[in-house]
């Protein structure tokens, strides 16, 4: 298979004059001196990427493929490091950096943003928007922060608090800055914005806790709304003089009950991350998220529609943010199954006598890969690249055909995917040139059950779900490996025109970074472990790695920079599965600053040694309680602390594992951080509306229970 050269674009039926242009730019790169503002219309409007990195996804179409060939499948083995950032802030790093005329802008946790000279990795400015730290118990996977945006030298940045900011992109300086939700919300910000002609978009997250979500566009020279989409009603199924308006009055509120959960707080629905625009039909694809609670049955018992527009790709006008269409992957969502996966705009020969047409193309958290037509949202496939447990496949409107139990109810029952998905936040990418879609896939099964106390007792997760489910004080010898034997991750390059996977790599475990294609032949990708991998586009072979001393979870992106090749990824130790999946690591990671690690060809600079904070891993005092006080305990820790200091008390060391923690041997100092919020500053917040002072006596004996376990 041809994968460079001018044959294989001829292929794809580029004129003459647009197969120099591509061969020039990538050989040369853009002009040094070109103004920020020339730079990002020409490459943001371009098909392609070239020696920028001007939008999240690369282009509007996110397809996340540069069209840079001189690292290519017979020199990646020459990639040495070219230079090394250490980033302002630990925690979890998932951003894609932006490259703009010869600057890097890159964010790191708690929304800080760094700009770095591209080609030596010196520091320009940094930028900290000073998050109170007790927001971070608002954030459901982590103080992330997947990027930025950029328009005629302006820095678009949404904070983890809500603030949407504007600032000079080469000073730094702040421009403007706006609060896009209300505060008093579990709301946050964690997704990168998208400038779409003359407005920058963001959406927010915090379905978890209890929110209603939606996009908004803001103008990009003042921060003055320009229009807002709600993706549930209404809870009083009123207007709210919004763009959503009409489309709730024709759609979504018959598919909505009038009480449950919902009413009160607010249906969820955000839309965290996919926000795509599809020039072609001047229009904004987004994707929307999981309900709150999850548990449909809370959510809405008198209801028995879909609940729109939860789980969907949406697509609105992009001047007016007026409803066009949608496509619904999980009606009715139970189980976290978000839809804001990566959304990847194509043209594909699927038309009359193999015509192209343009498509969306997403593989959600639901184990589907789903492709639908991108100007009527029509579907035209959707087929599981994974193995899933929920249903036994799709009607041929695109429905899902749910097996019974995964409704659950008081019996504990196991689901594939899991609420981690089969596909989680990681983008993936699309190579026009081997027609693949490159998938950062896992496999991470669920115990699912009713929450019982969920009309009792308020949790700070609003999930309707009983964490503990499956779970024991005690638990059989041998059960941890068990459980680490389930997870399981895989990098699939998937055909969209056959509906089968073309290749397939395991990996050691799930949560692997995300994707990267090039018009050299080849497909990057970093793993948890810490590797960064070099793999053939067209056969899955690995030709090259590097590991990075820390844990990728972020894409890597390549530029181009006075005719060399640069690529680029950012490392840093958290994340979703980092909280909630402890047990699935054999050893804590101590805490580590994250790093932009960047390469070239024939560099031979050297990755430093993290720098690690040791871990006195020893209970501080014996086991105490009886076996009813640590049960209840159990449930306790599973509702209230298990998402962010892991399952079974382990942590994986993103946050203080509480069993080696000082304050497990004092009953009131525990219950000082605990019940009263004493270190609320580092983001550890009060729970004494959560829990009484029994209920944290209960969690203390259940930890101390753990820290005296052998677990194995």
């Amino acid at each position: 298979m041809e994968r460079s050269g001018l044959g294989s674009l001829r292929g794809k039926g580029l004129a003459p004059v647009t197969l120099v242009t591509l061969l020039l730019l990538g050989a040369c790169g853009v002009r040094q001196g070109a103004s920020l503002d020339q730079e990002t219309d020409s490459f943001a409007r371009a098909g392609s990427a070239h020696a920028e990195w001007l939008t999240y996804g690369g282009t509007y179409d996110e397809q996340r493929h540069s069209r840079l060939m001189q690292v290519n499948t017979g020199n990646v083995d020459r990639l040495g490091v070219a230079w090394t950032y250490d980033l302002k802030t630990g925690r979890g790093v998932e951003a894609t950096p932006i490259v703009a005329n010869g600057i890097m802008y890159v964010t790191s946790a708690w929304s800080v943003l760094h700009a770095l000279d591209a080609r030596t990795g010196k520091e320009l400015w940094v930028h900290d928007p000073a998050v109170d730290k007790a927001v971070g118990a608002k954030a459901c996977c982590d103080v992330v922060n997947r990027g930025v945006a950029i328009r005629d030298g302006v820095i678009f940045l949404g904070v983890l608090d809500g603030r949407l900011e504007a600032l000079d992109a080469k000073t730094g300086k702040l421009l403007w800055s706006v609060v896009t939700v209300d505060q008093s919300k579990p709301y946050t910000i964690t997704g990168a914005p998208r400038v779409v002609k003359d407005m920058v978009l963001i959406g927010n997250g915090g379905a978890e806790l209890g929110v209603r979500g939606y996009i908004s566009a803001y103008d990009v020279k003042d921060g003055t709304l320009r229009w807002r989409f709600y993706t549930v009603p209404n809870p009083a199924k009123a207007p709210d003089g919004a763009a959503s308006d009409s489309a709730h009055a024709r759609l979504g509120n018959a598919s909505w009950g009038d009480s449950g959960a919902w009413t009160s707080d607010g249906g969820g629905g955000t839309v965290w991350d996919s926000i795509v625009y599809d020039e072609v039909n001047d229009q904004v694809i987004m994707g929307v998220g999981n309900g709150s609670p999850w548990n449909a049955e809370k959510r809405d018992p008198a209801g028995k529609g879909d609940n729109l527009f939860l789980s969907s790709m949406v697509a609105v006008d992009a001047d007016t943010g007026e409803y066009r269409w949608h496509f619904q992957g999980t009606p009715r969502d139970n189980w976290d199954y978000t839809a804001t996966q990566t959304i990847i705009l194509a043209d594909l020969p699927l038309g009359a006598g193999g015509a192209a047409r343009r498509v969306a193309m997403q593989a959600p958290k639901n184990g589907f890969f789903y492709v639908v037509d991108a100007r009527t949202g029509e579907f035209l496939s959707g087929t599981a690249f994974v193995p899933q447990t929920w249903t036994t496949g799709l009607d041929p409107k695109g429905r899902p055909i749910e097996v019974a139990e995964a409704r659950y109810g008081d019996e504990v029952v196991m689901l594939s995917p899991g609420p981690l998905g089969a596909h989680n936040w990681q983008p993936m990418a699309f190579s026009p040139e081997t027609g693949l879609a490159y998938i950062p896939a896992q496999e991470v099964p669920q115990a699912m059950v009713r929450d019982a106390l969920f009309e009792k007792q308020p949790a700070k997760w609003n999930t309707g779900m009983d964490f503990s489910a499956g779970l024991a004080p005690d638990l059989p010898e041998g059960t941890l490996k068990a459980l680490r034997a389930t997870l399981k991750g895989r990098l699939i390059a998937w055909d969209p025109v056959k509906r089968e996977a073309r290749w397939t790599v395991e990996h050691d475990g799930p949560w692997n970074g995300g994707i990267l294609s090039t018009a050299g032949g080849l497909v990057f990708q970093g793993k948890l472990s810490g590797d960064l991998v070099a793999y053939d586009a067209a056969t899955g072979r690995k030709l090259w790695s590097r590991n990075l001393k820390a844990g990728v979870a972020a894409p890597p992106v390549a530029y181009m920079i006075d005719g060399e090749q640069y690529l680029t990824v950012a490392t840093g130790w958290g994340s979703a599965f980092a909280l909630a999946g402890g047990f699935a690591f054999e050893r804590a990671v101590p805490p580590m600053v994250g790093r932009v690690v960047t390469f070239k060809l024939g560099a031979k600079g050297e990755i430093p040694d993290p720098v690690l904070t040791p871990v006195d891993a020893t209970p501080k005092a014996q086991s105490f309680g009886s076996a009813t006080l640590i049960s209840a305990g159990l449930t306790h820790y599973a509702r209230n602390c298990a998402v962010c200091h892991g399952p079974l008390a382990i942590s994986s060391g993103v946050l203080p594992d509480l069993r080696w923690s000082a304050i497990t041997a004092d009953k009131a100092a525990w219950a000082e951080v605990v019940l009263n919020g004493s270190l609320a500053g580092n983001g550890m917040v009060a729970f004494n509306r959560q829990l009484s002072p029994a209920d944290a006596e209960a969690i203390r004996a259940y930890v101390l229970h753990q820290a005296n376990s052998k677990l194995s």
